[in-house]
């Protein structure tokens, strides 16, 4: 189905604590801020694993808890009109991953399997990496949407396919937070593009603390929006301010060109 085209999106970044490998009361507590949103938006975005936290335990998930979510982010889109995105643990072929599903309101949907699996907390031995990049079109934008740790490498960010938006899911922890600030503008400059990132905030059942930070950087380094408290910010992007942007600084014609292995 063909979405209307538009020049501007209205984003609600959706920044919350989670509840420890417990898919259902995550859904439920996802749902209940959804559904008392009284903006409409266009794209509502999760924190990474939004389901059950940075777990490197898949095999305590349930194997259709992937299946179930997935359903779920249909329902919801549907109801409220809205792509969902937000990554989870899913199983597909013996094989676990943190994979992200971009749902829109029609049931339609894309994924996209993290490349970058964090291995200082060992999530390359619980989960396979991805190797294809997605780009969705979206209502007249372009976004690429990727997942945490894949923040820190600028190759696999870089904007070859003239994409408006790069969305990060994301826990990303106190320690670092400096860097997660410093790459989100990093990318929304060197790819003349918004960089919109989403982190969880509190504490997970071992011990890492997250301080939130979501935020909007526009495609020229401006922050737009920072959260560090619980709760639903809603962003206004504009395409036309994209457009502006790259039609008087023409850095993205004088990029690299280079292919991925």
């Amino acid at each position: 189905m063909k979405e209307n085209q538009s020049n501007s999106l209205k984003i609600a970044l959706i920044q919350s604590a989670l509840h420890w490998e417990n898919p259902v009361a995550n859904r439920e507590m996802f749902s209940n801020k959804i559904v008392k949103m009284v903006d409409l938006v266009d794209i509502i975005v999760l924190p990474e694993m939004f389901t059950t936290g940075f777990t490197m335990a898949p095999n305590n998930i349930r194997e259709d808890e992937g299946a179930i979510t997935l359903q779920w982010m249909k329902k919801m889109a549907a109801n409220q009109n809205s792509a969902i995105v937000g990554s989870m643990v899913f199983k597909e072929d013996d094989q676990y991953y943190n994979r992200l599903f971009f749902v829109k309101p029609s049931g339609d949907y894309e994924s996209y399997d993290k490349r970058h699996t964090f291995t200082l907390a060992g999530e390359d031995k619980e989960y396979t990496a991805g190797t294809q990049r997605l780009i969705v079109n979206y209502k007249g934008f372009s976004i690429c949407p990727l997942v945490c740790y894949d923040l820190r490498f600028p190759v696999w960010s870089r904007n070859t396919e003239n994409f408006d938006v790069l969305l990060y899911t994301a826990n990303w922890p106190t320690p670092r937070i400096n860097a997660w600030d410093t790459l989100l503008k990093a990318r929304a400059i060197e790819n003349m593009v918004y960089c919109i990132g989403v982190n969880r905030i509190g504490e997970d059942e071992v011990g890492h603390k997250y301080p939130g930070h979501s935020s909007v950087y526009d495609p020229l380094g401006e922050l737009v929006l920072l959260s560090e408290n619980e709760g639903i910010s809603i962003v206004e992007i504009s395409k036309n301010k994209v457009d502006l942007v790259r039609d008087k600084l023409r850095f993205l014609n004088d990029r690299d060109e280079f292919i991925l292995k």
